[in-house]
């Protein structure tokens, strides 16, 4: 019998018109959208159904929005009886996780993203600057060529052991694809406004823990593995501390997959728009199964793929 463990997705997957099957066909799917409405004061369907893709994309609409989905998709998951015993989250992802897994309540888990997703789009216009993703060299190399460089250009994403996202300032993003370049790797510019999971977000960092704070906060009911570590979290003494260095700190999930796959999983099963991280469990893990579930035609093969 397959062990399975929910992965949910992060920013930059959000389409204009997703969840939108699993909304008009669940009423469980439904009651997220109508907590989301309570909690942020706008009708996030609309925006998510409706668009155009540049209100959609603004950080403070589709952090939220990507988090209905995923949820969404949850609910679809459940209604056709599949059990987990795992969740893991990919940046924005793990606010999902955190209320898959019961640690808040819906209306809290809305509440902590929509604190988030406001904070960062703020900091995000006080401080500009670039993201990009490396494909070719190890992390390793990654690491060395980003410290040589003047100006602020770090690591913030290990996505699998031939990706890794680079964020700072944009004049030292420039200057490190430049010599990526030049050692015939290809980088990816991400379209985002700033430079997440680095320095460039304290200012969100700062403002989001104050909300953090007022949420009450339970242990996991499942094994919850978290980016900050890249394993699986058995601390829960401070998660408002750990949600708020989350916002500055790198994404280590190459690390939380192999962990994962240490534990016993081996059914990896991503939640909300797209598959990225389907792909990154394809790129870092073998001998493991894995599938999306974004609409009801993934959901047909995500339950085939459960099955075997």
């Amino acid at each position: 019998m397959s062990k399975n463990v929910f992965l949910f997705s992060g920013q930059g997957s959000q389409y204009v018109g997703m969840a939108k099957e699993f909304y008009e066909k669940y009423d469980c799917a439904k009651s997220v959208f109508d907590k989301a409405q309570e909690v942020l004061g706008y009708d996030l369907k609309k925006i998510v159904f409706d668009g155009p893709d540049s209100e959609l994309n603004k950080t403070v609409y589709s952090q939220p929005a990507i988090m209905a989905t995923s949820l969404c998709a949850f609910e679809a998951l459940k209604a056709n009886g599949v059990s987990f015993s795992g969740v893991a989250g990919h940046s924005l992802g793990e606010y999902a996780a955190i209320v898959v897994s019961e640690m808040v309540t819906l209306k809290d888990g809305f509440r902590l993203i929509k604190a988030r997703a406001e904070a960062m789009q703020k900091a995000a216009e006080a401080n500009k600057g670039a993201m990009c993703a490396v494909i070719g060299p190890s992390s390793k190399e990654v690491e060395d060529i980003c410290a040589s460089i003047s100006g602020y250009v770090v690591p913030v994403n290990y996505n699998s052991p031939v990706q890794t996202v680079i964020a700072g300032e944009i004049s030292a993003v420039d200057a490190a694809v430049e010599i990526f370049t030049e050692k015939k790797a290809r980088c990816m510019r991400l379209n985002v406004s700033s430079a997440f999971h680095s320095k460039l977000m304290q200012s969100a960092a700062d403002e989001f823990i104050n909300t953090a704070k007022a949420v009450s906060f339970s242990a996991p009911k499942v094994a919850f593995y978290s980016n900050l570590l890249g394993e699986r979290l058995t601390d829960f003494s401070d998660i408002p501390t750990l949600l708020t260095n989350h916002i500055v700190s790198p994404v280590r999930f190459v690390s939380e997959l192999e962990s994962m796959k240490r534990d016993g999983f081996d059914t990896f099963i991503e939640l909300g728009p797209n598959k990225v991280l389907t792909g990154l469990v394809r790129k870092t893990l073998s001998d493991v199964s894995y599938a999306n579930v974004e609409n009801e035609k993934t959901l047909e093969k995500a339950l085939e793929v459960i099955a075997r």
